[in-house]
Formats: C-alpha cells, structure tokens, sequence
C-alpha cells in the first residue's frame, strides 16, 4: 500500500493557509495513491505559491509532478 506525507511550511502563510493547503492536497492525493505502486512513499512540498493556488491547479501541478516521477524513473 502506497503512503503519502506533507511538508507545508511556514513560508507558504498563516496557519490557516497551511491547514488549507495541506487538506486540498490530502484529498488530491488520496484520490491518486491507488495508482501508485505497493509501498511507495510520496513526500509531497507545497511551496508557497500553492496558497494563493485553485484546486484544479494544485491537482494539475500534482499530476504532472507524478509524471515526471514515473518517466524519470523508467529511465534508469
């Protein structure tokens, strides 16, 4: 089963920001950790831009970083 953790830092705002962030992507990835395989860990950074960020964005951003994790990867 894959697992997943998040560092959301003080630069990205107030505390109120940050619990936002990190519950937008909580339940973006939630929705994702099925595809990934058996005993990944995903370590997910929210920078700060992802405060002011749509959660369209936030799961466009995640998809493509996701992406780019699986590609790079394949390549070795």
């Amino acid at each position: 089963m894959a697992r997943a953790g998040f560092v959301v830092s003080k630069a990205v705002g107030n505390a109120v920001v940050r619990n936002k962030v990190r519950r937008r992507l909580r339940h973006l990835v939630r929705e994702r950790l099925a595809d990934l395989p058996g005993g990944t860990t995903l370590v997910v950074r929210a920078l700060p831009p992802s405060a002011a960020a749509t959660y369209e964005t936030l799961g466009t951003d995640l998809d493509s970083a996701l992406a780019a994790a699986r590609s790079s990867r394949r390549r070795r």
